[in-house]
């Protein structure tokens, strides 16, 4: 989870960087098992060792430190890291009662979010026909899964693809989960072609669609929409401003949908915000 001690790690470097730079050292970081994850700006080179110094001692178990150099690159939205300690960026994450090994330069994945996830598995139905793209190495899976529900989950990542199936398997959830690799755009646009092997739509369509769609793909709701049965569930995330949510809410209703319920999921930008949308399709 995100640093949130009494004491930031601003705080903590008081003293150490001088004060006109202590702005710039960043309040938190986030931990990934036991690797620490940090941004730490060009402008505080001199300072990084004594950074990651101070990381290591604020948690006993801290294995290594990665420098976020880049925001999400390329269609694998993997950012670019440095390893600033340790040996690897390997690790074994606990969230929610569920274990996911990684190498998070590999990888997205973004451990604030983890109470979202648990939220939206408290939805999900034994039973249910639930369809997951942009699975990542299984956050919104595994906790489906567990729940009893039948799982479609579509990764376009091979590294990420690797890390889901080896995390099914880490929970034993095998009977549970299909996963995909390849591109969830296309293979939900032509779901009879002969290279999605082992992606089929139930008959009605599914039950539910859980959709971490990444950043400017809110086309992709119809591409999901339509194989969703009706009255089934969508919980669709995007990225917008304040002042677009009115407007995005009355475009949803005119696509056939009621929004039971949205919320604020974490600002990645000035001004711009990750918002889930809980939709019914009607």
């Amino acid at each position: 989870m995100s640093f949130r001690d009494r004491v930031t790690l601003r705080d903590a470097m008081r003293g150490i960087v001088e004060a006109p730079l202590l702005p710039l050292v960043p309040k938190c970081f986030d931990y990934v098992g036991d690797v620490a994850v940090i941004s730490i700006p060009e402008e505080l080179e001199a300072y990084r060792d004594s950074i990651v110094s101070k990381i290591l001692s604020m948690r006993g178990n801290t294995r290594a430190v990665l420098n976020k150099v880049s925001k999400l690159e390329g269609e694998h939205r993997v950012a670019r890291f440095e390893l600033l300690s340790g040996d690897s960026a390997e690790t074994l994450h606990r969230e929610n009662g569920y274990t996911y090994r990684m190498d998070i330069r590999k990888v997205f994945f973004n451990p604030r979010l983890y109470w979202e996830r648990a939220r939206v598995a408290s939805k999900v139905l034994p039973g249910e026909s639930v369809l997951i793209p942009f699975a990542g190495v299984g956050p919104f899976v595994l906790p489906s899964a567990g729940k009893g529900a039948a799982v479609c989950a579509i990764e376009i990542n091979p590294d990420a693809c690797a890390c889901l199936k080896e995390n099914v398997r880490l929970n034993r959830l095998e009977g549970q989960v299909t996963v995909i690799q390849g591109d969830a755009e296309y293979i939900l646009s032509h779901p009879d072609s002969l290279t999605n092997e082992g992606f089929e739509v139930p008959e009605n369509g599914f039950d539910r669609a859980i959709v971490p769609t990444p950043y400017d793909m809110d086309h992709f709701l119809g591409e999901v929409s339509g194989n969703v049965r009706k009255e089934g569930k969508i919980h669709f995330y995007t990225f917008k401003t304040d002042s677009q949510i009115l407007g995005l809410i009355e475009e949803y209703g005119n696509m056939g949908f009621e929004v039971e319920f949205y919320r604020r999921c974490g600002n990645v930008a000035p001004g711009v915000s990750r918002w889930v949308f809980d939709l019914l399709k009607k």
